[in-house]
């Protein structure tokens, strides 16, 4: 099977180039640009491609792909909300994704924003780099005896419910399926995690239902000085909302390893470029604010996971057996 790789970065490359030792009957070429129409019809001759959570898989790139012969597209990730799948089963192209790759490194993650923004890290680190050594505008609250909502706990809220009990916690969550497996968690509704959480952390997939979940009212509901985490989807969270409560003094801090805005930025050096728009620089002026570049999955376990799932998952395709758990399906 002949894979065309859109959007490659060194460390795709690496992960990928060392997985591919298992599979000799598959051949990768990279590609630096990301997925578009205009690159889509690169993928001639090609019987999959794959993609990335911010690549264009939208209806006439599917179109595109389909007129060149791709058969398969691969998404090296677990969310494919950026995929028209109805459009890929009219031109009968299976899409496939990566489930769950290493829900601890995107727990651990969560966990990492929450902390660093609770205790000021981000700022303390300049400061003494300034040598400036100062403590005021440094205090933080202790985690332990505090009570975490979590919003979703599939394997990444799972392990998010498991290391917030870890550090002392009480733990509620709100999710249509509650988890079994997670006998130390209290399900509650909405409502209720809202009112009483001192953390919040997101972990769901981003759907009709789930879009801007996080909006005024919501945020009118939440206690004050909470702690909001998102390292799910970006559009999970109304922005200019946000923006609002932050501005009110609502969040002691928020945490965004996802925004709205991303899109264009994410996984690129833009460091000499002038922002098109102003939502990302207006939630960098916040002092109580930290936003990340959707990294939470970059640990090395993650990479390898996602490298090894991808490549069976072209295997099983071409053995015309493939992993029903692993094929995207619309809801």
């Amino acid at each position: 099977m002949k894979i065309l790789f859109y959007d490659t970065k060194k460390y795709d490359k690496d992960s990928f180039d060392n997985a591919l030792a298992n599979f000799p009957e598959i051949t990768i070429d990279y590609l630096e640009p990301d997925l578009s129409v205009q690159t889509a019809a690169l993928a001639k001759d090609y019987d999959a491609i794959c993609g990335f959570v911010s690549s264009d898989v939208s209806a006439p790139v599917i179109d595109k792909l389909a007129d060149n012969g791709v058969k398969l597209i691969l998404m090296r990730c677990a969310g494919y909300n950026n995929v028209d799948l109805a459009a890929a089963a009219a031109r009968n192209i299976t899409v496939m994704r990566v489930p769950g790759y290493s829900p601890e490194a995107v727990a651990e993650h969560a966990i990492t924003l929450a902390l660093a923004v609770n205790r000021h890290i981000h700022k303390s680190y300049i400061k003494v780099r300034e040598n400036n050594f100062s403590l005021v505008g440094l205090s933080g609250i202790n985690f332990f005896g505090k009570t975490a909502g979590i919003v979703g706990t599939g394997k990444i809220g799972a392990a998010m419910c498991r290391i917030c009990r870890g550090l002392g916690m009480k733990v509620i969550a709100y999710d249509m399926y509650p988890n079994k497996s997670l006998d130390f968690v209290e399900y509650v509704d909405m409502e209720t995690l809202l009112r009483n959480s001192d953390l919040i952390s997101l972990h769901c997939p981003l759907t009709k239902e789930t879009y801007h979940m996080i909006s005024e009212y919501t945020i009118s509901r939440m206690k004050d000085n909470v702690i909001l985490v998102n390292t799910s989807r970006g559009a999970l969270i109304n922005t200019e909302d946000l923006i609002a409560g932050i501005r009110k003094r609502k969040f002691f801090g928020v945490g965004l390893d996802v925004y709205e805005e991303e899109t264009g930025n994410v996984f690129e050096n833009r460091e000499d470029d002038i922002m098109e728009t102003s939502i990302t620089s207006r939630l960098l002026s916040f002092p109580n604010v930290i936003v990340t570049s959707h990294q939470g999955f970059l640990t090395q376990e993650a990479l390898l996971a996602i490298s090894e799932t991808t490549l069976q998952n072209a295997k099983d395709f071409e053995a015309g057996s493939p992993d029903q758990n692993n094929i995207c399906k619309e809801a």
